[in-house]
């Protein structure tokens, strides 16, 4: 079997940030207005299609569902009696989760399908049309799920996932009203009073100095958390444009302040490093890939170039640090190999507990 390798050493030299590795730049990215948050909407819901691994159709925690669809659909089921033999079939809770900046109708999220009974697995399941409602508000139905099932985990076949499956129809605003003044509550991994008065001093340089309708600073640091914003009173009538900039402020030099960290966002794939993450010299193998070069022939006359397959790529280390090298070129080096960036973060697991990735590794899964 065909490997790649990824060697850290003074090799070939690879220098261009990674895609996969995200450069946080405004201030959207790391804060969010108090009071706008997540907000999690979930259903029951069937999924059919299934080549024998659903719920038994002895179960009436599943019978009765599906009868009840059958029978909308014009199908009269005498018994329950019927539907005994049935596998085909899984009782499932499909959940989605509206992001702090709200949703309209029109929009689609992603959807969670999780099994609730005795399914052994969703593969090759269909969802049919689920209603989804608010945890507090059951009674009112914000978005409809539908469509083919992926499993991402085959060790957990028990829970797939259908990219923009759920369709709004009904509007979820998340933002709270705004008069005189807000406050902007700082992620996790940003918090801190350096980050908090830094980025305060962004927005006032920035708007303070070049806005002649103000005169006083608009931010300042309230606590590690949190920025408090006033908003200037020829803006207060409509002050979506103001918070609109606000959110826009390039805090780079704000972000100076935070430690060598990288932080994984599993269901998503994004890898985001903040501060000079190292890494000691390691020799990384996974999975199967052949990397193949092509060098021009070395004879002006010689018809064909060279082809070179190598099943690694080098990294080359700081010439000031000759024992590291940067993570950024680890990620492009990932990037040139075509590795998934769950399998990237897998990865940077396996080098943090090894000691060698020279950074705290924070992995949400949300």
């Amino acid at each position: 079997m065909r490997r790649w390798f990824v060697i850290l050493s003074a090799c070939f030299g690879v220098c261009v940030c990674a895609p996969n590795a995200h450069a946080v730049r405004t201030l959207r990215e790391i804060a969010r207005i108090s009071g706008q948050n997540e907000y999690e909407i979930q259903g029951l819901g069937l999924v059919i299609g299934l080549p024998g691994t659903g719920d038994s159709g002895k179960d009436l925690v599943m019978a009765r569902p599906l009868a009840e669809v059958l029978r909308k659909q014009g199908n009269e089921i005498p018994s329950f009696d019927d539907l005994r033999n049935t596998r085909s079939v899984a009782l499932v809770m499909v959940t989605a989760t509206v992001p702090r900046t709200g949703a309209r109708i029109g929009d689609q999220l992603n959807v969670t399908v999780s099994t609730i009974h005795s399914a052994q697995s969703l593969e090759g399941g269909v969802l049919i049309p689920a209603a989804l409602t608010s945890v507090v508000r059951t009674n009112e139905a914000y978005a409809i799920a539908t469509g083919k099932i992926t499993i991402e985990d085959l060790n957990t076949p028990t829970v797939g996932v259908i990219a923009n499956a759920a369709d709004m129809i009904a509007d979820v605003d998340t933002t709270p009203s705004i008069a005189g003044s807000f406050e902007l509550i700082l992620d996790g991994p940003y918090r801190g009073w350096g980050v908090a008065a830094d980025v305060a001093a962004e927005i006032n340089q920035q708007y303070l100095l070049t806005a002649a309708r103000v005169a006083e600073p608009l931010a300042f640091a309230k606590d590690p958390n949190t920025v408090r914003v006033v908003v200037p009173e020829p803006e207060r009538g409509n002050p979506a444009f103001f918070v609109g900039e606000i959110m826009r402020t390039d805090i780079t030099g704000a972000l100076r302040q935070l430690p060598a960290q990288v932080l994984c966002n599993t269901r998503s794939g994004i890898i985001l490093v903040t501060g000079d993450v190292r890494v000691s010299p390691a020799v990384i193998t996974h999975q199967d890939l052949t990397i193949t070069t092509t060098v021009p022939a070395i004879e002006p006359t010689a018809a064909n170039p060279v082809r070179r397959n190598q099943r690694w790529v080098g990294l080359e280390t700081d010439a000031r640090e000759p024992q590291s090298a940067k993570l950024e070129d680890l990620l492009n080096a990932f990037e040139q190999l075509d590795v998934p960036p769950k399998e990237q973060i897998q990865i940077l697991q396996m080098l943090h507990k090894a000691g060698k990735l020279h950074a705290k590794l924070v992995i949400d899964e949300n």
